[in-house]
């Protein structure tokens, strides 16, 4: 790997962990006027909009060997997630569903293990139980009862988990149209989807314009363009090196709660240092060089 090409790693993963981290407070005030569904249907909606004439320029490239994959990465990947975050958020804290999606980087190990014959070391494993540790600790609400809408988040990094996996054995796509055709699949389901809604009760919500251009700027940056940058670095290096956005992401998104007066509490910083010590084992250097 030649000096230009690190740096450019280095600076998608910055302007990932930018994007990503903001993506959480955008959907909490997407969530002041549309419903969790609306707000997922609209997501995919609009980037599949916005990518439509670099998917069908891309169709023809669709054939028996990626057509499978390119599906579940639109499920997987653009679609369920897309659901499954608002849906958090409508009881959790954008800052605390930042926090849980550094587990992203533990189920890429754990999935890439157990269903793409990747190796990991002792230390690998070690992060993946100290991940989950600092996720059950973010999870604990008091009275040993835990915040089950953050589970929501938890089942979206395990998708997250195996699209990452997905992406880096696609064959004959690039980033750009694997993002192109995998919204182009989903499009028909998020459309039927926001059909099934009260869409017109959001146009009586005061600010639901302001609103909704916050979720056009999540569309468009946070997922047509994060998810282009995200699947060229996946493929420029591995699932496990493109992982190491999840550092940074939970830092932008606490930092954005703060700003919109969220609670950040003295036990949620010590559970969010265990999860980012078992990204750190999972992602050290000498693991991800193989040595």
């Amino acid at each position: 790997m030649n000096k230009k090409s690190k740096i450019w790693h280095w600076l998608a993963v910055a302007l990932l962990s930018l994007i990503w981290g903001t993506s959480y407070i955008l959907m909490k005030k997407g969530l002041r006027s549309f419903s969790a569904s609306q707000l997922a249907s609209l997501r995919m909606l609009i980037s599949f909009l916005c990518l439509l004439p670099v998917a069908l320029r891309s169709l023809p490239k669709l054939n028996r060997r990626n057509i499978l994959s390119i599906i579940l990465i639109g499920f997987f990947g653009a679609g369920i997630p897309a659901f499954l975050y608002p849906l958090a958020e409508t009881r959790i804290d954008s800052s605390l569903t930042g926090m849980l999606n550094s587990l992203s980087s533990a189920f890429t190990l754990v999935i890439g293990i157990g269903f793409y014959k990747r190796k990991a070391i002792r230390s690998q494993i070690a992060g993946v139980f100290l991940g989950f540790v600092g996720a059950a600790g973010l999870l604990y609400s008091g009275s040993l009862t835990l915040n089950y809408y953050g589970l929501f988040v938890v089942l979206a990094t395990l998708m997250n988990g195996f699209t990452n996996n997905e992406v880096s054995r696609i064959e004959g796509l690039n980033g750009l149209q694997i993002t192109s055709l995998s919204f182009f699949v989903v499009s028909p389901f998020a459309l039927a989807l926001l059909l099934t809604t009260d869409i017109q009760a959001v146009f009586l919500t005061p600010d639901w314009l302001l609103n909704f251009g916050f979720i056009a700027i999540l569309s468009i940056v946070g997922s047509a363009f994060a998810n282009i940058i995200y699947y060229f670095l996946v493929r420029d290096t591995s699932p496990m090196v493109a992982s190491v956005v999840a550092y940074f992401i939970p830092i932008v998104a606490t930092m954005w709660g703060l700003s919109d007066n969220e609670r950040l509490a003295s036990s949620m910083l010590i559970s969010v240092l265990v999860i980012l010590s078992g990204v750190y084992l999972i992602n050290r250097p000498q693991v991800r060089h193989g040595k």
